[in-house]
């Protein structure tokens, strides 16, 4: 009983029969170098056609399924996440869209954002007058 109620508060509509379970947040990681930003996130057992990665301007939204794996027992307790998760994030400068890459590996989504030539950073050299 504790635990339809820490349902219940958590999440009031599923806990009442929703239709559609709630699209969660993976965790992630982004760094900025001095020429792209670096986004991991993670996605253990997602497969790459069921992830969804837009850009527009300097922001990115990647969407996707985790899928519930098809069982032939009774399942006695379900801790993984499944179902739709989303992730959104507004960077802090343009970002190049030809300099975009992303790969799949080992349950880890890395995308590779070019900045574009106006937001890298440059040296200016000092002259002597």
């Amino acid at each position: 009983m504790g635990q339809i109620i820490n349902n219940f508060l958590r999440d009031p509509m599923g806990a009442l029969g929703s239709q559609q379970p709630p699209v969660w947040v993976p965790p992630a990681d982004i760094e900025e170098t001095d020429d792209s930003y670096v986004l991991q996130v993670d996605l253990p057992g997602v497969n790459r056609d069921d992830v969804n990665i837009e850009l527009r301007d300097n922001e990115v939204r990647i969407t996707g399924e985790i899928k519930e794996k098809e069982r032939t027992g009774v399942l006695r307790r379900q801790t993984r996440r499944v179902g739709q998760f989303e992730f959104m994030l507004t960077l802090p400068g343009d970002i190049d869209p030809d300099k975009v890459e992303a790969s799949l590996h080992d349950g880890v989504l890395t995308v590779r954002l070019g900045k574009a030539a106006a937001s890298q950073p440059r040296q200016i050299e000092v002259k002597e007058t």
